[in-house]
Protein backbone atom coordinates (compact mmCIF):
# COMPACT_ATOMS: atom_id res chain seq x y z
CA UNK A 1 0.00 0.00 0.00
CA UNK A 2 2.81 2.63 0.76
CA UNK A 3 3.95 2.06 -3.32
CA UNK A 4 0.64 2.22 -4.30
CA UNK A 5 0.81 5.63 -2.42
CA UNK A 6 3.77 6.52 -4.24
CA UNK A 7 3.07 5.53 -7.65
CA UNK A 8 -0.55 7.39 -7.18
CA UNK A 9 1.34 10.83 -6.00
CA UNK A 10 3.11 10.16 -9.44
CA UNK A 11 0.68 9.79 -11.85
CA UNK A 12 -2.33 11.83 -10.44
CA UNK A 13 -1.58 14.71 -12.38
CA UNK A 14 -1.99 12.39 -15.67
CA UNK A 15 -4.80 10.33 -14.32
CA UNK A 16 -7.22 11.74 -17.09
CA UNK A 17 -4.84 9.20 -19.91
CA UNK A 18 -5.38 6.56 -17.57
CA UNK A 19 -9.15 6.67 -17.13
CA UNK A 20 -9.43 7.24 -20.77
CA UNK A 21 -7.39 3.60 -21.17
CA UNK A 22 -9.47 2.05 -19.11
CA UNK A 23 -13.00 3.10 -20.29
CA UNK A 24 -11.83 2.09 -23.70
CA UNK A 25 -10.46 -1.12 -22.00
CA UNK A 26 -13.63 -1.85 -20.71
CA UNK A 27 -16.10 -1.19 -24.34
CA UNK A 28 -12.92 -3.83 -25.56
CA UNK A 29 -12.90 -6.56 -23.00
CA UNK A 30 -16.71 -6.60 -22.78
CA UNK A 31 -17.29 -6.89 -26.60
CA UNK A 32 -14.65 -9.71 -26.38
CA UNK A 33 -16.91 -11.71 -24.31
CA UNK A 34 -19.71 -11.55 -26.97
CA UNK A 35 -18.07 -12.99 -29.69
CA UNK A 36 -18.57 -16.59 -28.49
CA UNK A 37 -21.78 -15.65 -28.19
CA UNK A 38 -22.39 -15.40 -31.76
CA UNK A 39 -20.81 -18.87 -32.73
CA UNK A 40 -23.38 -20.02 -30.09
CA UNK A 41 -26.17 -17.67 -31.50
CA UNK A 42 -25.67 -19.21 -35.33
CA UNK A 43 -25.71 -22.72 -34.11
CA UNK A 44 -28.36 -22.30 -31.33
CA UNK A 45 -30.26 -19.57 -32.61
CA UNK A 46 -30.25 -19.98 -36.38
CA UNK A 47 -30.42 -23.91 -37.24
CA UNK A 48 -31.95 -25.20 -34.10
CA UNK A 49 -34.27 -22.08 -32.93
CA UNK A 50 -33.35 -21.53 -29.67
CA UNK A 51 -33.39 -18.62 -27.45
CA UNK A 52 -30.21 -16.75 -27.89
CA UNK A 53 -28.20 -14.44 -25.30
CA UNK A 54 -26.93 -12.05 -27.77
CA UNK A 55 -27.64 -8.64 -26.88
CA UNK A 56 -30.82 -7.31 -28.61
CA UNK A 57 -29.17 -4.46 -30.82
CA UNK A 58 -27.21 -7.53 -32.77
CA UNK A 59 -30.18 -9.81 -33.01
CA UNK A 60 -32.14 -6.98 -34.64
CA UNK A 61 -30.31 -6.87 -37.83
CA UNK A 62 -29.21 -10.59 -38.05
CA UNK A 63 -32.79 -11.69 -37.74
CA UNK A 64 -34.05 -9.82 -40.89
CA UNK A 65 -32.64 -11.96 -42.67
CA UNK A 66 -35.33 -14.23 -44.74
CA UNK A 67 -33.26 -17.12 -44.85
CA UNK A 68 -30.85 -18.67 -42.50
CA UNK A 69 -27.96 -18.44 -45.05
CA UNK A 70 -28.94 -14.49 -44.92
CA UNK A 71 -29.09 -14.67 -41.29
CA UNK A 72 -25.38 -16.12 -41.36
CA UNK A 73 -24.28 -13.09 -43.97
CA UNK A 74 -25.63 -10.70 -41.58
CA UNK A 75 -24.32 -12.47 -38.52
CA UNK A 76 -20.98 -11.93 -40.42
CA UNK A 77 -21.64 -8.51 -41.40
CA UNK A 78 -22.24 -7.56 -37.71
CA UNK A 79 -19.58 -9.45 -36.26
CA UNK A 80 -16.82 -7.98 -38.82
CA UNK A 81 -18.75 -4.43 -37.63
CA UNK A 82 -17.78 -5.06 -33.96
CA UNK A 83 -14.25 -6.02 -34.92
CA UNK A 84 -13.92 -2.53 -36.40
CA UNK A 85 -15.10 -0.76 -33.41
CA UNK A 86 -13.33 -2.84 -31.01
CA UNK A 87 -9.89 -1.78 -32.79
CA UNK A 88 -10.67 2.11 -32.71
CA UNK A 89 -11.08 1.39 -28.99
CA UNK A 90 -8.31 -0.66 -28.59
CA UNK A 91 -5.97 2.16 -30.63
CA UNK A 92 -7.76 4.83 -28.21
CA UNK A 93 -6.88 3.05 -25.50
CA UNK A 94 -2.95 2.02 -26.50
CA UNK A 95 -2.74 5.79 -27.42
CA UNK A 96 -4.00 6.88 -24.19
CA UNK A 97 -1.64 4.97 -22.10
CA UNK A 98 1.28 5.83 -24.27
CA UNK A 99 0.93 9.10 -23.41
CA UNK A 100 0.05 8.76 -19.81
CA UNK A 101 2.98 6.53 -19.15
CA UNK A 102 5.50 8.58 -21.25
CA UNK A 103 4.35 11.64 -18.96
CA UNK A 104 4.69 9.95 -15.92
CA UNK A 105 7.91 9.11 -16.99
CA UNK A 106 9.32 12.00 -17.90
CA UNK A 107 7.76 13.96 -14.61
CA UNK A 108 9.58 10.83 -12.39
CA UNK A 109 12.75 11.73 -14.17
CA UNK A 110 12.69 15.49 -14.07
CA UNK A 111 11.94 15.00 -10.31
CA UNK A 112 14.28 13.15 -9.71
CA UNK A 113 17.13 15.23 -11.28
CA UNK A 114 16.11 17.90 -9.57
CA UNK A 115 15.82 16.35 -6.22
CA UNK A 116 19.46 14.97 -6.59
CA UNK A 117 20.76 18.35 -7.71
CA UNK A 118 19.65 19.72 -4.31
CA UNK A 119 20.91 17.00 -2.11
CA UNK A 120 23.79 17.96 -0.11
CA UNK A 121 27.27 17.77 -0.91
CA UNK A 122 27.65 15.27 2.47
CA UNK A 123 25.41 12.73 0.26
CA UNK A 124 27.15 13.15 -2.84
CA UNK A 125 30.35 12.19 -1.86
CA UNK A 126 29.10 8.82 -0.02
CA UNK A 127 26.60 8.34 -2.85
CA UNK A 128 27.45 5.75 -6.02
CA UNK A 129 27.61 7.45 -9.36
CA UNK A 130 26.54 4.16 -11.40
CA UNK A 131 24.15 3.68 -8.42
CA UNK A 132 22.16 6.86 -9.07
CA UNK A 133 22.67 7.19 -12.58
CA UNK A 134 20.83 3.47 -12.87
CA UNK A 135 18.20 5.22 -10.52
CA UNK A 136 17.67 7.64 -12.85
CA UNK A 137 17.62 5.75 -16.00
CA UNK A 138 16.96 2.19 -15.93
CA UNK A 139 14.40 2.32 -12.42
CA UNK A 140 12.33 4.84 -13.93
CA UNK A 141 12.15 2.74 -17.14
CA UNK A 142 10.88 0.04 -15.20
CA UNK A 143 8.27 1.69 -13.90
CA UNK A 144 7.10 3.53 -16.99
CA UNK A 145 6.81 -0.17 -18.77
CA UNK A 146 5.05 -1.38 -15.78
CA UNK A 147 2.51 1.41 -15.80
CA UNK A 148 2.60 1.39 -19.61
CA UNK A 149 2.27 -2.26 -20.04
CA UNK A 150 1.54 -4.41 -17.14
CA UNK A 151 -1.05 -1.94 -15.24
CA UNK A 152 -3.44 -1.64 -18.52
CA UNK A 153 -3.14 -5.48 -18.90
CA UNK A 154 -3.91 -6.05 -15.38
CA UNK A 155 -7.18 -3.99 -15.79
CA UNK A 156 -7.93 -6.19 -18.76
CA UNK A 157 -7.78 -9.25 -17.16
CA UNK A 158 -10.09 -8.16 -14.07
CA UNK A 159 -12.38 -6.64 -16.47
CA UNK A 160 -11.93 -9.78 -18.87
CA UNK A 161 -12.77 -12.34 -15.71
CA UNK A 162 -15.45 -10.48 -14.59
CA UNK A 163 -17.37 -10.16 -18.33
CA UNK A 164 -16.84 -13.43 -19.46
CA UNK A 165 -18.14 -14.94 -15.48
CA UNK A 166 -21.08 -13.34 -15.87
CA UNK A 167 -21.43 -14.83 -19.67
CA UNK A 168 -20.93 -18.46 -18.04
CA UNK A 169 -23.09 -17.81 -15.57
CA UNK A 170 -25.63 -17.33 -17.88
CA UNK A 171 -24.99 -19.82 -20.13
CA UNK A 172 -24.73 -22.82 -17.30
CA UNK A 173 -23.60 -22.74 -13.41
CA UNK A 174 -22.00 -26.07 -13.00
CA UNK A 175 -20.39 -25.75 -15.99
CA UNK A 176 -19.00 -22.68 -14.89
CA UNK A 177 -18.02 -24.10 -11.49
CA UNK A 178 -15.99 -26.96 -13.27
CA UNK A 179 -14.23 -24.64 -16.14
CA UNK A 180 -12.71 -22.61 -13.26
CA UNK A 181 -11.84 -25.23 -11.39
CA UNK A 182 -8.09 -24.00 -11.21
CA UNK A 183 -8.16 -20.52 -11.20
CA UNK A 184 -7.71 -20.23 -7.48
CA UNK A 185 -4.74 -22.50 -7.81
CA UNK A 186 -3.88 -20.72 -10.75
CA UNK A 187 -3.75 -17.14 -8.86
CA UNK A 188 -2.56 -18.96 -5.76
CA UNK A 189 0.60 -19.98 -7.54
CA UNK A 190 1.13 -16.56 -8.61
CA UNK A 191 1.31 -14.90 -5.51
CA UNK A 192 3.79 -17.44 -4.03
CA UNK A 193 6.11 -17.22 -7.04
CA UNK A 194 5.82 -13.48 -6.80
CA UNK A 195 7.25 -13.57 -2.97
CA UNK A 196 9.83 -15.98 -4.07
CA UNK A 197 10.43 -14.18 -6.96
CA UNK A 198 10.95 -10.03 -5.68
CA UNK A 199 13.82 -11.03 -3.11
CA UNK A 200 15.54 -12.20 -6.27
CA UNK A 201 14.90 -9.15 -7.88
CA UNK A 202 15.90 -6.64 -5.42
CA UNK A 203 19.26 -8.34 -5.36
CA UNK A 204 19.74 -8.31 -9.17
CA UNK A 205 19.02 -4.32 -9.49
CA UNK A 206 21.92 -3.97 -6.56
CA UNK A 207 24.29 -6.07 -8.17
CA UNK A 208 23.39 -4.37 -11.68
CA UNK A 209 24.07 -0.69 -9.91
CA UNK A 210 27.31 -2.27 -8.26
CA UNK A 211 28.23 -3.55 -12.24
CA UNK A 212 27.32 0.10 -13.36
CA UNK A 213 29.52 1.89 -10.97
CA UNK A 214 32.56 -0.08 -11.13
CA UNK A 215 31.57 0.36 -15.18
CA UNK A 216 31.87 4.20 -14.63
CA UNK A 217 34.49 4.66 -12.28
CA UNK A 218 36.95 2.83 -14.98
CA UNK A 219 35.54 4.72 -18.02
CA UNK A 220 36.65 8.07 -15.58
CA UNK A 221 39.71 6.87 -14.62
CA UNK A 222 41.05 5.26 -17.24
CA UNK A 223 44.35 7.02 -17.35
CA UNK A 224 45.19 5.91 -13.70
CA UNK A 225 44.22 2.51 -15.07
CA UNK A 226 46.64 2.64 -18.01
CA UNK A 227 49.18 4.80 -16.18
CA UNK A 228 49.93 1.78 -13.20
CA UNK A 229 48.63 -1.11 -15.47
CA UNK A 230 45.95 -2.05 -13.77
CA UNK A 231 43.96 -3.63 -16.43
CA UNK A 232 43.33 -7.06 -15.52
CA UNK A 233 42.96 -6.31 -11.58
CA UNK A 234 39.61 -3.97 -13.35
CA UNK A 235 38.42 -6.38 -15.79
CA UNK A 236 38.94 -9.52 -12.63
CA UNK A 237 36.79 -6.66 -10.10
CA UNK A 238 34.27 -5.92 -13.07
CA UNK A 239 33.90 -9.72 -14.01
CA UNK A 240 32.98 -10.36 -10.58
CA UNK A 241 30.31 -8.12 -10.63
CA UNK A 242 29.25 -8.94 -13.82
CA UNK A 243 29.13 -12.74 -12.70
CA UNK A 244 26.80 -11.76 -9.42
CA UNK A 245 24.51 -9.75 -12.08
CA UNK A 246 24.20 -12.91 -14.34
CA UNK A 247 24.33 -15.34 -11.44
CA UNK A 248 20.92 -13.51 -10.01
CA UNK A 249 19.23 -12.96 -13.82
CA UNK A 250 20.09 -17.16 -14.37
CA UNK A 251 17.82 -16.97 -10.79
CA UNK A 252 15.19 -15.36 -12.32
CA UNK A 253 15.22 -17.40 -15.40
CA UNK A 254 15.24 -20.57 -13.34
CA UNK A 255 11.87 -18.94 -11.54
CA UNK A 256 10.57 -18.29 -14.69
CA UNK A 257 10.82 -21.56 -16.40
CA UNK A 258 9.20 -23.17 -13.90
CA UNK A 259 6.22 -21.16 -13.25
CA UNK A 260 5.44 -21.18 -17.27
CA UNK A 261 5.81 -24.67 -17.39
CA UNK A 262 4.01 -25.85 -14.12
CA UNK A 263 1.30 -22.90 -15.14
CA UNK A 264 0.99 -24.61 -18.92
CA UNK A 265 0.86 -27.87 -17.86
CA UNK A 266 -2.58 -26.75 -15.01
CA UNK A 267 -4.14 -24.60 -17.64
CA UNK A 268 -4.12 -27.22 -20.51
CA UNK A 269 -5.40 -29.92 -18.49
CA UNK A 270 -8.23 -27.71 -17.45
CA UNK A 271 -9.05 -27.26 -20.88
CA UNK A 272 -9.26 -30.78 -21.36
CA UNK A 273 -11.23 -31.11 -18.63
CA UNK A 274 -13.86 -28.95 -19.99
CA UNK A 275 -14.20 -30.25 -23.19
CA UNK A 276 -14.50 -33.46 -22.25
CA UNK A 277 -17.16 -32.90 -19.45
CA UNK A 278 -18.62 -30.07 -21.64
CA UNK A 279 -18.97 -32.60 -24.35
CA UNK A 280 -20.95 -35.29 -22.61
CA UNK A 281 -22.93 -32.45 -20.59
CA UNK A 282 -23.78 -31.39 -24.58
CA UNK A 283 -24.64 -35.18 -25.70
CA UNK A 284 -27.08 -35.69 -22.25
CA UNK A 285 -28.84 -32.90 -23.27
CA UNK A 286 -27.58 -30.72 -20.19
CA UNK A 287 -25.95 -28.00 -22.25
CA UNK A 288 -26.22 -27.17 -26.31
CA UNK A 289 -23.76 -27.59 -28.88
CA UNK A 290 -24.22 -23.60 -29.16
CA UNK A 291 -23.07 -23.79 -25.31
CA UNK A 292 -20.35 -26.40 -25.39
CA UNK A 293 -18.51 -24.36 -28.23
CA UNK A 294 -19.45 -20.75 -26.12
CA UNK A 295 -17.30 -22.20 -23.13
CA UNK A 296 -14.70 -23.67 -24.98
CA UNK A 297 -13.57 -20.24 -26.26
CA UNK A 298 -14.33 -18.75 -22.34
CA UNK A 299 -12.00 -21.02 -20.77
CA UNK A 300 -9.42 -19.95 -23.37
CA UNK A 301 -10.73 -16.05 -22.11
CA UNK A 302 -10.11 -16.63 -18.31
CA UNK A 303 -7.00 -19.16 -17.83
CA UNK A 304 -4.54 -17.89 -20.18
CA UNK A 305 -4.99 -14.20 -18.70
CA UNK A 306 -5.04 -15.49 -15.12
CA UNK A 307 -1.89 -17.35 -15.99
CA UNK A 308 -0.65 -14.52 -17.56
CA UNK A 309 -0.76 -12.41 -13.95
CA UNK A 310 3.04 -13.86 -13.22
CA UNK A 311 4.47 -12.28 -15.46
CA UNK A 312 2.38 -8.60 -14.65
CA UNK A 313 3.30 -10.05 -11.08
CA UNK A 314 6.87 -10.24 -11.83
CA UNK A 315 6.65 -6.69 -13.55
CA UNK A 316 4.64 -5.63 -10.45
CA UNK A 317 8.28 -6.96 -8.55
CA UNK A 318 10.22 -5.00 -10.16
CA UNK A 319 8.51 -1.45 -9.94
CA UNK A 320 8.08 -2.25 -6.43
CA UNK A 321 11.93 -2.39 -6.05
CA UNK A 322 12.51 0.57 -8.49
CA UNK A 323 9.57 2.68 -6.87
CA UNK A 324 11.75 1.80 -3.49
CA UNK A 325 14.69 2.68 -4.67
CA UNK A 326 13.66 6.20 -6.56
CA UNK A 327 11.62 6.73 -3.28
CA UNK A 328 14.82 6.46 -1.20
CA UNK A 329 16.50 9.30 -2.88
CA UNK A 330 13.52 11.58 -2.87
CA UNK A 331 13.30 10.64 0.50
CA UNK A 332 16.61 12.46 1.40
CA UNK A 333 16.71 15.76 2.85
CA UNK A 334 17.10 18.47 0.48
CA UNK A 335 19.42 20.69 1.54
CA UNK A 336 17.16 23.83 -0.11
CA UNK A 337 14.38 23.26 1.99
CA UNK A 338 14.75 26.65 4.31
CA UNK A 339 13.64 28.75 1.82
CA UNK A 340 13.16 31.49 4.65
CA UNK A 341 17.26 32.22 5.64
CA UNK A 342 18.69 35.64 4.65
CA UNK A 343 20.30 36.96 1.61
CA UNK A 344 22.08 39.59 3.00
CA UNK A 345 24.71 41.76 1.15
CA UNK A 346 28.18 40.09 1.27
CA UNK A 347 30.93 42.63 1.81
CA UNK A 348 33.75 40.41 2.88
CA UNK A 349 34.30 40.51 6.29
CA UNK A 350 34.17 36.87 7.73
CA UNK A 351 34.70 35.92 11.42
CA UNK A 352 35.07 32.43 12.74
CA UNK A 353 34.67 32.12 16.52
CA UNK A 354 35.52 28.56 18.52
CA UNK A 355 34.14 27.05 15.24
CA UNK A 356 33.99 22.80 15.86
CA UNK A 357 33.40 20.58 12.79
CA UNK A 358 32.92 16.55 12.85
CA UNK A 359 31.90 14.28 10.16
CA UNK A 360 28.33 12.69 10.48
CA UNK A 361 30.37 9.09 10.10
CA UNK A 362 33.04 10.04 12.11
CA UNK A 363 33.80 10.55 16.07
CA UNK A 364 37.22 12.95 15.46
CA UNK A 365 37.01 16.20 14.72
CA UNK A 366 38.14 17.81 12.32
CA UNK A 367 38.33 21.08 12.83
CA UNK A 368 38.68 22.32 16.91
CA UNK A 369 38.04 25.55 18.08
CA UNK A 370 38.94 27.80 15.26
CA UNK A 371 38.69 31.74 15.64
CA UNK A 372 39.99 34.32 13.51
CA UNK A 373 39.06 37.44 11.62
CA UNK A 374 39.19 38.69 8.16
CA UNK A 375 38.49 41.80 7.19
CA UNK A 376 36.98 43.25 3.89
CA UNK A 377 39.72 43.05 0.93
CA UNK A 378 42.43 41.24 3.18
CA UNK A 379 44.21 38.28 1.68
CA UNK A 380 44.58 35.54 4.29
CA UNK A 381 46.96 32.00 3.44
CA UNK A 382 45.97 28.77 5.22
CA UNK A 383 48.77 26.41 4.77
CA UNK A 384 49.39 23.18 6.92
CA UNK A 385 50.23 19.76 6.08
CA UNK A 386 47.26 17.20 4.41
CA UNK A 387 44.53 16.64 6.80
CA UNK A 388 44.91 19.39 8.67
CA UNK A 389 41.46 20.59 7.74
CA UNK A 390 42.12 23.09 5.48
CA UNK A 391 39.87 22.09 2.26
CA UNK A 392 36.90 21.21 5.15
CA UNK A 393 37.25 25.47 6.34
CA UNK A 394 36.87 26.20 2.80
CA UNK A 395 33.35 23.69 2.34
CA UNK A 396 32.45 25.08 5.34
CA UNK A 397 32.51 28.66 3.95
CA UNK A 398 30.15 27.89 1.07
CA UNK A 399 28.01 25.71 3.10
CA UNK A 400 29.06 22.48 1.55
CA UNK A 401 29.28 21.38 4.88
CA UNK A 402 27.67 23.19 8.16
CA UNK A 403 29.98 23.57 11.16
CA UNK A 404 28.64 21.91 14.33
CA UNK A 405 30.31 24.05 16.88
CA UNK A 406 30.78 27.23 17.58
CA UNK A 407 29.82 30.54 15.26
CA UNK A 408 30.72 31.79 11.86
CA UNK A 409 29.37 35.28 10.57
CA UNK A 410 29.52 36.72 7.06
CA UNK A 411 29.39 40.78 7.47
CA UNK A 412 27.72 40.09 10.92
CA UNK A 413 25.32 37.52 10.11
CA UNK A 414 25.63 33.80 11.16
CA UNK A 415 26.36 31.49 8.18
CA UNK A 416 23.63 29.44 9.16
CA UNK A 417 20.93 31.73 8.41
CA UNK A 418 22.11 32.90 4.92
CA UNK A 419 20.54 30.71 2.23
CA UNK A 420 22.90 28.42 0.84
CA UNK A 421 22.06 29.38 -2.44
CA UNK A 422 23.10 32.78 -1.99
CA UNK A 423 25.65 32.69 -0.45
CA UNK A 424 27.01 30.31 -2.93
CA UNK A 425 26.65 33.24 -5.15
CA UNK A 426 28.40 35.47 -3.60
CA UNK A 427 31.85 33.30 -2.46
CA UNK A 428 33.43 31.71 -5.33
CA UNK A 429 35.83 28.67 -4.89
CA UNK A 430 37.77 27.03 -7.18
CA UNK A 431 38.43 23.33 -5.70
CA UNK A 432 41.61 21.46 -5.30
CA UNK A 433 40.60 19.21 -8.10
CA UNK A 434 38.54 21.31 -10.59
CA UNK A 435 36.15 19.93 -13.04
CA UNK A 436 35.36 20.72 -16.61
CA UNK A 437 32.90 19.73 -18.51
CA UNK A 438 32.98 17.97 -21.72
CA UNK A 439 32.03 21.46 -23.17
CA UNK A 440 34.02 24.46 -25.04
CA UNK A 441 36.51 26.60 -23.25
CA UNK A 442 34.19 29.55 -23.75
CA UNK A 443 31.21 27.77 -22.21
CA UNK A 444 33.35 26.24 -19.25
CA UNK A 445 34.17 29.45 -18.31
CA UNK A 446 30.38 31.19 -18.77
CA UNK A 447 29.27 28.32 -17.24
CA UNK A 448 29.03 30.14 -13.93
CA UNK A 449 26.48 33.08 -15.51
CA UNK A 450 23.86 32.89 -17.15
CA UNK A 451 24.78 35.45 -19.94
CA UNK A 452 27.95 35.08 -20.43
CA UNK A 453 29.26 37.61 -22.86
CA UNK A 454 32.72 37.42 -24.91
CA UNK A 455 34.24 40.64 -22.88
CA UNK A 456 34.05 39.69 -19.65
CA UNK A 457 34.92 35.39 -20.25
CA UNK A 458 38.16 37.20 -21.96
CA UNK A 459 39.12 39.43 -19.24
CA UNK A 460 38.30 36.56 -16.64
CA UNK A 461 40.53 34.11 -19.31
CA UNK A 462 43.47 37.32 -18.57
CA UNK A 463 43.60 37.88 -15.17
CA UNK A 464 43.69 33.76 -14.63
CA UNK A 465 46.68 33.64 -17.12
CA UNK A 466 44.89 31.35 -19.36
CA UNK A 467 43.94 33.34 -22.38
CA UNK A 468 47.72 33.08 -23.84
CA UNK A 469 47.07 29.49 -23.92
CA UNK A 470 44.16 29.21 -25.25
CA UNK A 471 44.11 31.75 -28.26
CA UNK A 472 47.52 29.35 -29.23
CA UNK A 473 44.60 26.36 -29.62
CA UNK A 474 43.39 25.70 -33.24
CA UNK A 475 39.63 26.57 -32.46
CA UNK A 476 40.69 29.16 -29.75
CA UNK A 477 37.38 29.53 -27.28
CA UNK A 478 35.31 27.04 -29.09
CA UNK A 479 37.78 24.37 -28.90
CA UNK A 480 36.19 21.46 -27.03
CA UNK A 481 37.50 19.93 -23.78
CA UNK A 482 37.22 16.08 -23.21
CA UNK A 483 35.11 14.83 -20.47
CA UNK A 484 36.98 16.12 -16.55
CA UNK A 485 39.23 18.46 -18.97
CA UNK A 486 41.67 15.40 -20.11
CA UNK A 487 42.43 17.30 -22.92
CA UNK A 488 44.69 20.01 -20.58
CA UNK A 489 47.15 20.00 -18.59
CA UNK A 490 46.49 20.23 -14.85
CA UNK A 491 47.76 23.80 -14.09
CA UNK A 492 45.77 24.70 -17.62
CA UNK A 493 42.56 22.94 -16.36
CA UNK A 494 43.10 24.45 -13.00
CA UNK A 495 43.71 28.35 -14.48
CA UNK A 496 40.34 27.39 -16.57
CA UNK A 497 38.45 26.62 -13.47
CA UNK A 498 39.73 30.06 -11.51
CA UNK A 499 38.50 32.19 -14.93
CA UNK A 500 35.11 30.79 -14.32
CA UNK A 501 35.03 32.08 -11.01
CA UNK A 502 36.14 35.47 -11.92
CA UNK A 503 33.31 35.83 -14.72
CA UNK A 504 31.67 37.83 -11.77
CA UNK A 505 32.78 40.09 -9.51
CA UNK A 506 32.16 38.00 -6.46
CA UNK A 507 33.21 39.56 -3.15
CA UNK A 508 34.82 36.55 -1.64
CA UNK A 509 37.05 34.09 -3.22
CA UNK A 510 38.56 30.63 -2.17
CA UNK A 511 41.40 29.13 -3.57
CA UNK A 512 41.61 25.79 -2.67
CA UNK A 513 45.11 24.50 -3.13
CA UNK A 514 43.96 25.59 -6.84
CA UNK A 515 47.50 27.08 -8.05
CA UNK A 516 49.35 24.28 -7.12
CA UNK A 517 50.03 23.16 -10.52
CA UNK A 518 51.39 26.23 -11.92
CA UNK A 519 54.71 27.50 -11.89
CA UNK A 520 55.74 30.15 -9.31
CA UNK A 521 55.74 32.91 -11.67
CA UNK A 522 52.46 32.15 -13.05
CA UNK A 523 50.81 31.97 -9.45
CA UNK A 524 52.42 35.36 -8.79
CA UNK A 525 50.94 36.86 -12.17
CA UNK A 526 47.22 35.80 -11.21
CA UNK A 527 47.75 36.90 -7.71
CA UNK A 528 48.98 40.24 -9.13
CA UNK A 529 46.05 40.32 -11.57
CA UNK A 530 43.57 40.16 -8.58
CA UNK A 531 45.03 42.67 -6.64
CA UNK A 532 45.09 44.98 -9.44
CA UNK A 533 41.44 43.88 -10.36
CA UNK A 534 39.84 45.28 -6.71
CA UNK A 535 41.44 46.26 -3.08
CA UNK A 536 37.99 45.32 -1.82
CA UNK A 537 38.32 41.37 -2.88
CA UNK A 538 38.62 39.05 0.25
CA UNK A 539 40.81 36.33 -1.19
CA UNK A 540 41.60 33.12 0.85
CA UNK A 541 44.26 31.17 -0.50
CA UNK A 542 44.83 27.26 0.53
CA UNK A 543 48.55 26.56 -0.28
CA UNK A 544 51.73 24.20 0.74
CA UNK A 545 53.80 26.85 -1.22
CA UNK A 546 55.38 29.76 1.11
CA UNK A 547 56.21 31.80 -1.49
CA UNK A 548 52.62 32.47 -2.66
CA UNK A 549 51.44 32.53 1.31
CA UNK A 550 54.49 34.72 2.55
CA UNK A 551 52.41 37.98 0.76
CA UNK A 552 49.01 37.49 2.41
CA UNK A 553 47.85 39.85 4.71
CA UNK A 554 47.58 37.31 7.64
CA UNK A 555 48.71 33.60 7.34
CA UNK A 556 46.63 30.73 9.30
CA UNK A 557 48.86 27.90 10.27
CA UNK A 558 46.40 24.43 10.89
CA UNK A 559 47.48 21.43 12.06
CA UNK A 560 45.36 18.30 12.91
CA UNK A 561 42.02 20.57 12.87
CA UNK A 562 43.81 23.19 15.53
CA UNK A 563 45.20 26.68 14.72
CA UNK A 564 48.74 26.89 15.85
CA UNK A 565 49.82 30.01 14.48
CA UNK A 566 48.85 32.91 13.12
CA UNK A 567 50.35 36.09 11.70
CA UNK A 568 52.21 37.87 8.97
CA UNK A 569 55.02 36.10 7.46
CA UNK A 570 57.32 38.19 9.31
CA UNK A 571 55.84 37.71 12.49
CA UNK A 572 56.04 33.55 12.22
CA UNK A 573 59.15 33.78 11.46
CA UNK A 574 59.94 35.32 14.07
CA UNK A 575 57.84 32.72 16.36
CA UNK A 576 60.40 30.03 14.81
CA UNK A 577 57.33 27.16 15.25
CA UNK A 578 56.13 24.87 12.05
CA UNK A 579 55.99 28.18 9.75
CA UNK A 580 59.29 28.86 9.86
CA UNK A 581 60.62 25.21 9.66
CA UNK A 582 58.23 24.97 6.69
CA UNK A 583 60.01 28.12 5.24
CA UNK A 584 63.54 26.54 5.65
CA UNK A 585 62.44 23.29 4.11
CA UNK A 586 61.08 24.87 0.57
CA UNK A 587 63.80 27.68 0.61
CA UNK A 588 66.53 25.17 1.08
CA UNK A 589 64.82 22.31 -1.93
CA UNK A 590 64.86 25.81 -4.18
CA UNK A 591 68.05 26.76 -3.13
CA UNK A 592 69.09 22.50 -4.28
CA UNK A 593 67.43 23.09 -7.19
CA UNK A 594 68.29 26.44 -8.22
CA UNK A 595 72.33 25.06 -7.61
CA UNK A 596 71.52 22.11 -9.80
CA UNK A 597 70.48 24.26 -12.70
CA UNK A 598 73.20 26.29 -12.72
CA UNK A 599 75.57 23.11 -12.47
Amino acid sequence: MKYTKTIYSWIKNDIIYLLMSIISLIFVTYTLTLIPLFYKHAVDSIFKGEPTQLPNLFTYFIDKGPTQLKQLLYLGIVLVTLQFFRAFFMFISGRSNAVFSESVAYKIRVRLYDHIQKLSYSYHTHAETGDLIQRSTSDVDTIRGFIGNQLPEMFRIIFLFVFVLIQMFTINTLMTLISLAVVPIIFSFALIFFKKIQKVFTETDESEGKMSTSLQENLTGIRVVKAFAREKHEIERFESYSRKYSDNVQKIINYMAFYWSASDLICLLQIGLTIVVGSYFALTGVISLGDLIAFSIFINYVLWPIRQLARIIVDLGKSTVAVKRIQEVLDEKDEYENNDLLKPEVKGNITFNHVDFVFSDSNVPTLKDISFNINKGETVAIIGKTGSGKSTLAHILVRLYDYTGGSIQIDGVELKEIDKQWIRKNIGIVLQEPFLFSKTIFDNIGIISDNPDEESIHKAARIASIHEDIIHFDKGYTTLIGERGVTLSGGQKQRVAIARMLVKNLPILIFDDSLSAVDTETDLSIRNALAKRSNKLTKIIITHRIATAMEADKIIVLEDGKIIEMGTHNELIQNKKVYKKIFEIQTAIDEDFNLNEVK
